[in-house]
């Protein structure tokens, strides 16, 4: 199993964001982290154009966007990005797509969310097109009629990654895609629900086995503080369980919020569960860096522990 760490979700000065996020790209390259997932969120910076800056001071890592919104741009206008920013990191971009919550589309944007699956499959056909240029991408469907001349073409495999929480959703990134990333999906969630429906859907359509990427919380602290560490889990991160979507997943699994997910306490517990994970068929986990503490100086220094520990545990789990 494969350990990513998440980098650009949490808050703080915009101004100093993007240093920010360059300081933690070189750090998770130097200490040997497989991949970076760039979360896009509604009010933060764009995944695609942190991923290209991230390029620029990296040279090994797999950089992922987990996972950009389909609905807000046109399929062709996508694969544009996608060709332009894999050629800047020199092959490395995994490119996380997925048809996101209605409270996002319909409710911040304004924009139709009807049969979001369905309208990922129609995505994925101009999308696919796109991607395995240079040369025209005609594609009619119901969702859209193109015909379209792209000289772009990639300079490496790109693999494309489905979020997908539903059967529908999972077949369609198990038929369509190279896996999907997950996020509120505990280790029976993964194992008697994602993972058997996406891998049954690529052996289907005759392709290789699918990647799973999990992202959960972590948190090294004592014994005595993992209950904390879980309160602060719900309370900056627990928006996202007013997602019908999301509260599907959950049901499918032993958490009942974030919290439950969060992997906190010592290096033997946090490992423990890392090793669950990987049973349950999970290849990639996305760690988001949970700090606790009081005050700014007490949560830097908990995130560096972390972080520190996570690197030590990616090196033995390779």
């Amino acid at each position: 199993m494969r350990i990513g760490v998440m980098i650009g979700p949490e808050r703080g000065d915009t101004s100093k964001k993007a240093a920010r996020m360059m300081d933690d790209i070189e750090w998770a390259e130097s200490a040997g982290m497989d991949t970076a997932w760039i979360p896009q969120i509604p009010t933060d910076f764009d995944a695609l154009t942190a991923v290209a800056l991230m390029g620029t001071r990296t040279s090994r890592i797999e950089l992922g966007t987990a996972v950009v919104p389909l609905q807000t741009q046109h399929p062709v206008a996508l694969a544009r990005q996608a060709l332009s920013v894999q050629a800047a990191t020199g092959g490395r971009l995994a490119l996380g797509v997925g048809p996101s919550h209605h409270w996002i589309v319909r409710d911040m944007l304004g924009l139709p969310y009807e049969r979001p699956a369905a309208y990922t499959r129609d995505y994925l056909d101009v999308l696919h097109a796109a991607m395995n240029g240079p040369g025209p991408v005609d594609v009619e469907n119901d969702s859209f009629t193109v015909h379209n001349p792209l000289g772009l073409g990639p300079v490496a495999p790109l693999p494309v990654l489905v979020a997908a929480l539903g059967p529908v959703m999972l077949r369609i990134a198990g038929e369509r895609a190279d896996g999907t990333v997950l996020w509120m999906a505990d280790e029976r969630a993964v194992a008697e629900h994602v993972a058997p429906r996406i891998t049954a859907a690529a052996g289907a359509a005759g392709r290789s086995a699918p990647r799973i990427i999990a992202g959960i919380p972590v948190c090294l602290c004592r014994p005595d503080e993992v209950q904390a560490a879980r309160e602060r889990a719900n309370r900056i991160l627990g928006e996202a369980e007013i997602s019908p979507n999301y509260q599907r997943l959950l049901d499918h699994g032993d958490a009942e919020d974030v919290g439950d997910l969060c992997a906190a306490g010592d290096e033997k517990a946090i490992l423990a569960r890392f090793r669950r994970f990987e049973e349950a068929g999970v290849t990639d986990l996305s760690v988001r860096l949970l700090p606790i503490g009081e005050g700014r100086d007490e949560l830097i220094a908990s995130k560096r522990r972390t972080r520190e520990m996570i690197a030590a545990l990616a090196a033995e789990l390779r």
